[in-house]
């Protein structure tokens, strides 16, 4: 089994879409108002947001995005615009991680694992 995609909610695709364009996605699906597809640009992976009435309550949706240079990928989008939460940071679980929200609300989290994305020290075999 490998994960194809994640779809997240939206109240506007029209003000979603480019928040992901800047992030470095590929609009690859455009069927507005109420669906929009992109491609990651490392691996095969896609990310779509689907319009919604009303956003889910509570702590809503993470989605995780890894960047090998993430230090170097943030300033580029703080130039672009974006504003993070947090800068990139040593997290205890050996992730480096930086977080911002998208139009919506929803936590995006920019990070670099490594090896221990997959393999952590504390991994079961």
């Amino acid at each position: 089994m490998n994960l194809n995609q994640v779809t997240i909610p939206s109240l506007n695709l029209e003000k979603s879409i480019p928040f992901y364009q800047t992030l470095g996605l590929k609009l690859i699906v455009k069927a507005l108002p109420h669906y929009a597809r992109f491609e990651c640009p490392d691996g095969s992976a896609t990310f779509s947001i689907h319009q919604v009435e009303e956003l889910p309550k509570g702590h809503g949706v993470s989605v995780y995005f890894e960047i090998e240079d993430l230090d170097v990928e943030v300033n580029k989008l703080i130039e672009r615009g974006l504003e993070f939460d947090l800068l990139p940071t040593d997290q205890p679980w050996l992730w480096r991680e930086a977080r911002l929200k998208d139009v919506d609300g929803n936590q995006i989290i920019l990070y670099f694992a490594g090896e221990n994305r997959l393999n952590p020290p504390w991994r079961i075999d």
